[in-house]
């Protein structure tokens, strides 16, 4: 057999729900089923009309039909049975067989339908087996799901029990501040106890605080550089008596004297830049330049977590 769509529609033809199982245009069903009760003939009492292309099979439910849509060259024994097997589907999902109902179940007939029916055959199925297939019972899941909460239940317990430490833990903070409060008060009450009764106890003074003095390790020294620096000077003016050129220690002295400059301490704050450039240039004896080199760091530092 080639059932062609499973339909529940009313005695005037307006569908209600309706399971394609071939591929079908809506204006191709919609025709099909509104054509429906013009062919019925209340003089009979056949369950199936055809026409030159289809055949309908169907079975009143109270105030609605259960209608098969195949094609004329199907079983016309199975079709019926197909069709008692979606008439006893229906009252499994619909405690009232009426249009509301229907409609509010409609996606679990439609799951049902599709369980009695694949690609136009249908399937060896009972109305059991397509109440478990439609449930979709899997132990699987159900111990997966059972792990899941048991899981779920032992973070809750291991946070809340991190959360009772932490509260205590809190507690005997507040009370150790509380003892260092009393003890610091205490100090103080015997303090003033001890300047009132300064008339019967002699008080002893504060004893200086000894400062450390670096001892200057250059002083004998000085004496010799310095003169040292006199026969210098003295050499210095007999070889420029005498015609020789002699160059100045001005400039080395001046050069070391910027390299012991020290770099005063920049004000640093909870995020510091510091930003450091290099400059290399070669140039030739006469003055042009042949190469230079910019090299440049930025450094930043953050000390505020915030």
């Amino acid at each position: 057999m080639v059932l062609l769509a499973a339909a529940i529609c009313t005695k005037n033809g307006r569908c209600i729900i309706s399971r394609q199982f071939v591929e079908m245009t809506r204006s191709r069903i919609e025709g099909l089923l509104a054509a429906f009760p013009k062919l019925m003939n209340t003089g009979n009492q056949h369950t199936f009309v055809e026409t030159e292309s289809v055949r309908y099979v169907y079975q009143p439910l109270e105030k609605m039909y259960m209608v098969l849509i195949t094609t004329k060259n199907s079983n016309i024994l199975e079709d019926l049975e197909t069709l008692r097997l979606f008439s006893r589907v229906i009252p499994e999902y619909c405690r009232v067989i009426d249009e509301t109902d229907i409609q509010e179940h409609a996606f679990d007939l439609i799951f049902a339908f599709d369980e009695v029916v694949a690609l136009g055959y249908r399937e060896s199925v009972n109305l059991a087996q397509i109440r478990t297939f439609t449930e979709m019972d899997s132990h699987e899941e159900k111990v997966f799901m059972a792990v899941r909460k048991s899981q779920e239940d032992e973070t809750k317990a291991a946070m809340k029990r991190k959360a009772k430490e932490l509260q205590q833990m809190k507690r005997e903070a507040q009370r150790g501040g509380r003892m260092i409060g009393m003890g610091s008060y205490g100090g103080s009450g015997i303090s003033s106890s001890m300047k009132m009764g300064g008339d019967i106890t002699q008080t002893l003074p504060p004893e200086p605080v000894k400062s450390k003095i670096i001892p200057s390790k250059s002083t004998g020294k000085a004496m010799k550089l310095g003169a040292k620096s006199k026969d210098v000077d003295n050499f210095v003016d007999q070889l420029i008596l005498e015609g020789e050129t002699v160059r100045s220690s001005s400039a080395k002295s001046k050069k070391s004297d910027i390299a012991k400059t020290v770099v005063p301490t920049a004000l640093t704050e909870s995020v510091h830049i510091r930003v450091e450039e290099k400059l290399t240039i070669i140039a030739g004896r006469d003055g042009g330049l042949e190469q230079m080199l910019l090299m440049g760091m930025c450094m930043l530092r953050i000390t505020d977590d915030k």
